[in-house]
């Protein structure tokens, strides 16, 4: 897994490269965000001529997924500064990884080593791959442009099973392509918070 994430961030690397960005700026935010969805997310639309204000809130919107993960793996970290860097090392990865094992140990163990391993692997890709991309220039030629649309779907599509969840997606999807021509880019994934409307009216609804 770790190394899986290691192979996506050198196309996340290349393709923030690619778009114009300086090679150490993917190699930062990399190390210091450590979440390759609102990465790529950040790098699409400030590459797309949105604002800067309206990617990191995008982004940030994307990571408010952390908050419950946070609270489920909460007790692996232990305190003090094992909580500040496990807080750091908190993704998709090492939250399912720890809450798939049976025993407080296993959950231990399991959190720290996949944690870790993306923190050591997501950072290097990035570098390779801002040093290919600096190499390549145009990095449309290797088809990486298609990682950053997959790594998305991988992370909604489990979400989708249910109902109220892909009825709050696809009014979100509509209501995003609507605006999209209206819109400076980086607004129209802000506006598709109204398909959380959608779906939590139903949930109160059916309630």
């Amino acid at each position: 897994m770790c190394l899986a994430d290691g192979i996506v961030g050198v196309s996340y690397g290349a393709i923030a490269v690619g778009l114009g960005f300086a090679p150490w700026l993917p190699v930062l935010m990399a190390g210091l965000v450590l979440a390759g969805a609102s990465e790529f997310l950040f790098v699409g639309i400030v590459a797309a001529g949105g604002s800067p204000l309206a990617a990191l809130a995008a982004g940030l919107l994307v990571n408010a997924r952390h908050l419950p993960f946070g609270l489920a793996v909460g007790g692996v970290t232990g305190g003090g500064w094992r909580r500040l860097l496990g807080s750091h090392i908190l993704n998709d990865e090492s939250a399912v990884f720890a809450l798939g094992q049976d025993d407080a140990a296993r959950r231990r163990a399991a959190y720290w080593l996949c944690g870790i391993g993306i923190l050591v692997c997501w950072p290097l890709g990035a570098l390779i791959g801002a040093t290919a991309g600096s190499v390549i220039g145009d990095t449309d030629v290797l088809g990486l442009d298609a990682m950053f649309p997959t790594v998305l779907l991988a992370l909604v599509i489990p979400a989708l099973r249910d109902l109220a969840t892909a009825r709050a997606a696809l009014v979100g999807a509509g209501v995003a392509l609507a605006v999209t021509p209206f819109l400076p880019a980086g607004i129209p994934v802000l506006l598709a918070l109204v398909g959380l409307c959608a779906g939590g009216a139903r949930r109160v609804a059916v309630g």
